[in-house]
């Protein structure tokens, strides 16, 4: 493959909650469940990005993210699952499906999240991400980040075979794709079906339509545990039988067989191939267990504390305790007050020790850089990691609360990961601060910061501001020690 395989389109969080049914709520008839286990894991595009990194593929995620906690636990979940995640601002809360279950059966199903929200506009690095891809898979679910303009013009000029897998509510593929991949049922929805007419002829009809309303090169109608039914130039349709019997949960059944035909597609695979090969894949999945099997492990993810009060777009003093300025929710309800009268947001990063007058010296430079500073703080397990089992010398509450003190601080983010990309992922700043002495004790402004490339993603700058010379926190703690000795 030349490039990576992109992913495009909405991401929701679903969420599984297993528990037991013992008995009736005393005031409806209905069960009550008593929860055992909740698992979190991406949905929609970003389940189908996961499907494709589990392959080993290079993959890119372009989708819109909330300022809220569920788009900070997307950020962590899908960094986790090894998938580069471009992404774009969303207004709203991140869409949330819940599944309550007992004995392996869904006994309902909890959706949040409000009516869609509105994406925000890609930046340069996402068009020419999605124009340096091997393929492209369009995964639709309604919400609007396959309708963006932008995203649309840019799918349309790609010479990369782009599979378009479609929602009802959702757009028009762009004309020309390679494969659109609908399901029955969505097939029945977009091109009505005539009286009496069998099964097969339905999706065949179905598909023919489609492929001309669509210019599509190919429609490929899955029919669950039957196969595909395959439409493509002719008017004998190709129909691609499962390999075997598959029983089990088919949630993610559909996203696995979209991403299984784009990366088929992107090794060189004939479209009658990529369906084929998809099939398959598909079939194991269900039969191997469904989407419990295929996922990483629990992802960490930046944690929430309580939620802040009003906040001006101005430096502190500020009210409110110092708690309230700490976690998810306070970094959540200060980026969308700032984004809404149009700020910029700026924000910075490190394990903050033991503060000092070069800390200090930093974070008031960067505070002037925008409306906001948001400090994302490496979590005790994260310092310890970088800087070996003697570290941190604070604990992260009481880092965090040092920091939020701070006139100059307006939120604090801690992350688990070593490195903070999962955050910055989600809080999106508009600009990404270090010190002078980053990586070369001087400011060095050839040296290029990590951080960098991430920032790109969503046209984010990263600046070097100046540091105070011979302060840092490795040389306090020796010195401390050197004295202690003596």
């Amino acid at each position: 493959m030349r490039g990576p395989v992109v992913v495009l389109g909405d991401t929701l969080l679903d969420r599984d909650v297993e528990g037991v049914v013992n008995r009736l709520c005393p005031d409806s008839p209905v069960p009550v469940l008593d929860e055992t286990a909740a698992t979190d894991r991406p949905g929609g595009a970003g389940l189908a990005a996961v499907f494709a990194a589990a392959q080993g593929a290079e993959v890119v995620l372009v989708t819109a993210l909330a300022d809220d906690a569920g788009g900070a636990r997307l950020s962590a979940l899908l960094a986790a699952a090894g998938v580069q995640v471009y992404p774009l601002a969303l207004s709203g809360a991140t869409p949330e499906k819940i599944r309550l279950r007992a004995r392996g059966r869904v006994l309902l199903r909890h959706d949040r999240g409000g009516a869609s929200g509105e994406p925000g506009q890609p930046s340069d690095e996402v068009l020419r991400v999605i124009a340096a891809a091997s393929a492209v898979l369009v995964s639709d679910y309604g919400r609007g980040v396959a309708r963006q303009p932008a995203l649309r013009e840019a799918l349309a000029a790609t010479r990369a075979p782009v599979v378009w897998d479609p929602h009802p509510r959702g757009p028009a593929a762009v004309p020309g794709v390679h494969l659109a991949t609908p399901n029955e049922s969505e097939v029945r929805e977009l091109v009505p079906a005539l009286p009496g007419a069998s099964r097969l002829a339905t999706a065949s009809r179905g598909a023919q339509g489609l492929r001309r309303r669509w210019r599509a090169g190919a429609v490929a109608v899955t029919l669950g545990g039957d196969g595909a039914l395959l439409c493509h130039a002719g008017s004998t349709p190709l129909v691609v039988p499962t390999p075997g019997s598959a029983e089990g949960d088919t949630c993610g059944a559909g996203d696995r067989f979209a991403a299984a035909a784009s990366l088929a597609l992107a090794q060189g695979a004939l479209v009658s191939e990529a369906v084929q090969v998809a099939v398959a894949e598909a079939s194991a999945y269900v039969a191997g267990g469904g989407v419990a099997t295929v996922l990483p492990p629990s992802a960490p993810t930046v944690r929430a504390r309580s939620a802040p009060g009003p906040r001006a777009l101005q430096p502190a003093p500020r009210g409110g305790a110092v708690a309230d300025r700490v976690g998810v929710a306070a970094v959540a309800t200060l980026l969308g007050e700032v984004r809404a009268a149009g700020g910029t947001v700026v924000a910075t990063g490190g394990c903050f020790d033991l503060l000092h007058a070069g800390h200090v010296a930093t974070l008031e430079a960067a505070r002037q850089l925008g409306d906001c500073l948001i400090v994302c703080l490496n979590s005790d397990a994260s310092v310890a990691g970088l800087k070996g089992p003697d570290r941190p010398v604070q604990s992260e509450a009481d880092r965090s609360r040092l920091l939020a003190a701070l006139s100059c601080v307006d939120a604090v983010l801690i992350f688990d990961e070593p490195t903070p990309e999962t955050a910055l992922s989600w809080v999106r700043p508009d600009v990404w601060v270090k010190g002078g002495d980053y990586a070369t004790g001087g400011g060095d402004a050839s040296v290029t910061l990590p951080e960098a490339e991430v920032l790109r993603r969503w046209g984010g700058n990263t600046v070097v501001v100046p540091y105070l010379d011979g302060r840092s926190t490795t040389d306090l703690i020796v010195r401390t020690l050197a004295e202690r000795t003596r």
